[in-house]
């Protein structure tokens, strides 16, 4: 246990740390492997590769939630105010959200296709859609990561509770 002041701060067992890590892995392999154009789905092998690949990411990305959410105690100190506790809930939701939205929409994009092609009904909506959940993916994930190094440097235990390396050293 870390602490902060006099307050209690929990840490974040080793299997979370896989979860929180492994899913970044997940997440960067996406971004690389991601397609340009929706055309591209006419290719079926890709087609339900991608298909494949969206409903593991959104079965990974559900049971990460229901693993941190039911199992494991937030590592925001006892101290902290409740307008930052609810943001940091809110953060970690939206980002849950967005990612989810991702997986998702590509499978809509993909059974539309599936229907209709590159043309089908919906199918510009749906992909724009995509886009927005991406960049709101981005977005989260970026505060996220913003916020982690705001508690790096205030030195208050979130940062060791998550990160392996470059330790909190105590106020």
């Amino acid at each position: 246990m870390i602490r902060s002041g006099t307050k209690k701060m929990n840490n974040h067992g080793i299997l979370a740390k896989i979860f929180h890590w492994g899913f970044a892995v997940v997440f960067i392999y996406a971004l690389l492997k991601q397609i340009g154009d929706v055309r591209e789905l006419a290719d079926t092998a890709l087609l339900n590769f991608e298909i494949i690949f969206a409903t593991a990411f959104l079965g990974l990305l559900a049971v990460r939630f229901c693993y941190m959410h039911f199992t494991m105690p937030t590592a925001v100190p006892d101290d902290t105010s409740r307008v930052m506790r609810f943001l940091a809930r809110a953060g970690h939701l939206a980002m849950y959200v967005s990612l989810a939205m991702i997986a998702l929409s590509g499978l809509i994009i993909g059974a539309l296709f599936k229907v209709g092609g590159a043309e089908a009904i919906g199918m510009q909506f749906v992909v724009g859609f995509h886009e927005v959940t991406v960049l709101a993916s981005y977005i989260t994930i970026g505060l996220h990561v913003l916020a982690a190094f705001y508690h790096r440097l205030k030195c208050d235990g979130i940062w060791s509770s998550m990160v392996p390396i470059w330790k909190d050293t105590q106020k």
